[in-house]
Formats: structure tokens, C-alpha cells, sequence
């Protein structure tokens, strides 16, 4: 079966390196399946799981937007943030879900699209953590 490089990396670090047989990502236009040899293409990214299968091992990565680059060979994921499902303190991540939420049940002088951007995150964070 062939494989192709798959490469997650944030502003801070390289958060994942592997070789895989299948991507599945959520972009801007709806979800997409990516194997060997995909035709070439760049599209933004939703804050949104990444779902990377290789071989008879699934890997599921909480990605919060960016984009991705898909080529021959290789797929490269550039994210605002990233984290494996053993990183995500889902503790942390469900009291950030609860802050977010009581943010947006107010509506008295909050960032809207700020408060539902940070709830998004948190519920991807505990979607991959859980």
C-alpha cells in the first residue's frame, strides 16, 4: 500500500511526523480525504479534528485551523495550535469550554466571534482528549 509524509507544525514546534496511508481534515469547503498521490492543493482549515490513519494505527490530532498543504509525496498541516489526544488536560479543556459558554450567555460586551472561536477549541480539545 502506498504512503505518504504527513507533518503537523504550529508557530511553536513540530507537533507530529509520521508516515500514513490517509488523511481526513474539515476545511472551509466541507471534509476531505486525502491518500497517495492526491492531486496538489492548499485550503485554510477548520478548528477541527485530523484523523491520520497508517497502517492498522488511527491518530486523531486537535487541530484549531491553519491550513493545509497537500503534495505528491507529502502532506503538511500549518496550525494555529495543535495537540495529540495524550497532551489534551481535559480538565483544562472542559472548564475553558464552561468559561466560553458562560461568555457567550451573557451578550453584554464580549468579542462574540473571540468567545465562540475559544469555545470551538475547547470542544475540539475534549472531541480528541476524550
Amino acid at each position: 500500500m502506498s504512503t505518504f509524509l504527513v507533518e503537523i507544525v504550529t508557530p511553536e514546534r513540530k507537533v507530529y511526523e509520521e508516515t500514513a496511508n490517509m488523511v481526513s481534515v474539515k476545511g472551509v469547503e466541507g471534509e476531505l480525504g486525502i491518500l497517495p498521490n492526491h492531486i496538489p492543493l492548499v485550503t485554510p482549515l477548520r478548528i477541527a479534528p485530523v484523523t491520520i490513519k497508517r497502517g492498522g494505527v488511527v491518530d486523531i490530532i486537535a487541530v484549531n485551523g491553519g491550513f493545509i498543504e497537500v503534495r505528491k509525496d507529502k502532506v503538511v498541516i500549518l496550525a494555529e495550535s495543535a495537540e495529540l489526544a495524550r497532551d489534551i488536560d481535559v480538565r483544562r479543556a472542559e472548564a475553558a469550554k464552561k468559561r466560553a459558554e458562560e461568555r457567550l450567555a451573557k451578550r453584554e460586551q464580549i468579542d462574540y466571534h473571540r468567545a465562540e472561536l475559544a469555545l470551538q477549541r475547547a470542544l475540539n480539545r475534549l472531541s480528541v482528549g476524550r
